[in-house]
Formats: structure tokens, C-alpha cells, sequence
């Protein structure tokens, strides 16, 4: 991402405009997609696994997820998907950030990577918020895991308000790296 862009999340997040990004940077930009989360009625669980299974069900139950349909411009591998399965305590949730996207960053959707995945996550053996239906990847190959956001990863910010405004976690905004994951929780 460029110091352009960098600035004007800056300006939008109410910090010191500079194009550094530095902890100042992260915390306005960490306090302003809370204040976006909090104001959507939150109703996700907390990140514990007591919790997600009290709110989600266990890791791998199927029975929880549903079918939604995708918008038009969804790819995955660069193939059209018209649906997928999540669970169904969020799919309404998912499909008003889905279709907001549809209208305004249709490129991320055409990059899909997908939501329910039963798999622990990453390098260890606590089941991942995919393992329930209720995470989504997006533009993965220029926002992955170990990609440092907003400096290299380049998930547009209002990518993470849309999902914000629903209550969803970003985790590029939250962590700092893996800006294509989106997870609904607190």
C-alpha cells in the first residue's frame, strides 16, 4: 500500500497524517473499527472456544451451516461460485457485507477463498473460526498470513469497514497481518 493510501486511513482514523505506520496508526485505526463493531448491536461471541461452541456449535458440525448465494462477481481460482455454506447464526450478516462489496470492492470478491473449512488453524490444533462456518478469506494471495497490513498486504480499509459495520473482526486491522481473514466475533 502506498503512503497515499496509508494517509487517508490515517485521516479517516483520526490520527497523526504522516504515512507512517506506526502503533499510533494501529491503535486510532484498532479503536475505530471497534467503535464501527460496537455500533452494529454486536451480538458475536468472544474468540474463547466455550464461547464459540455455545454460539456456533462444535468445530466440524455441519448441521449449523446453510447455503447463501454469492454475488455475480465472486471467483474462486478464478472459476464463478454462486454459493457457499456457512453458519447459520451469520449468514445474513455475511450476505449484507457480501453484497455491499459487490457494489463497491468487487475485485476482493473476485478473489474468494472461501468460509467453511473444518481445520485446525494455523500451526497449531485449536479448530479455526472457518471450522464453524463463521470466517471468510478474501484476496488471499496479496493479503496472507504472514503479510504485514496495511505495508504490504492491500485489503482496502473499506473492506474492514464494511465487515466492521456487521461486527466482524478484521484481522488485518486487529493483527496486523492476515487481511483476508474476516471472522465474526468480538
Amino acid at each position: 500500500m502506498n503512503a497515499d493510501r496509508i494517509k487517508a486511513i490515517q485521516s479517516k482514523v483520526g490520527t497523526t497524517v504522516d504515512g507512517f505506520w506506526g502503533p499510533k496508526s494501529i491503535f486510532a485505526c484498532q479503536l475505530y473499527l471497534q467503535r464501527l463493531m460496537d455500533s452494529s448491536s454486536n451480538r458475536w461471541p468472544g474468540t474463547d472456544q466455550a464461547s464459540l461452541t455455545r454460539f456456533y456449535g462444535a468445530a466440524g458440525d455441519e448441521s449449523r451451516l446453510v447455503m447463501i448465494g454469492l454475488p455475480g462477481c465472486t471467483r474462486y481460482d478464478g472459476v464463478p461460485v454462486t454459493r457457499t455454506r456457512v453458519n447459520g447464526r451469520c449468514a445474513e450478516s455475511l450476505e449484507r457485507v457480501l453484497d455491499a462489496l459487490a457494489r463497491t470492492h468487487a475485485e476482493v470478491l473476485g478473489e474468494f477463498a472461501g468460509v467453511f473449512n473444518h481445520r485446525p488453524m494455523r500451526g497449531g490444533t485449536t479448530p479455526s473460526l472457518h471450522a464453524r462456518g463463521a470466517a471468510i478469506d478474501l484476496a488471499p494471495d496479496t493479503n496472507g498470513n504472514r503479510m504485514h497490513w496495511p505495508l504490504a498486504a492491500d485489503m482496502a480499509f473499506e473492506v474492514m469497514e464494511a465487515f466492521a459495520r456487521e461486527g466482524w473482526l478484521s484481522a488485518g486491522g486487529f493483527w496486523g497481518r492476515d487481511a483476508m481473514h474476516f471472522q465474526a466475533t468480538r
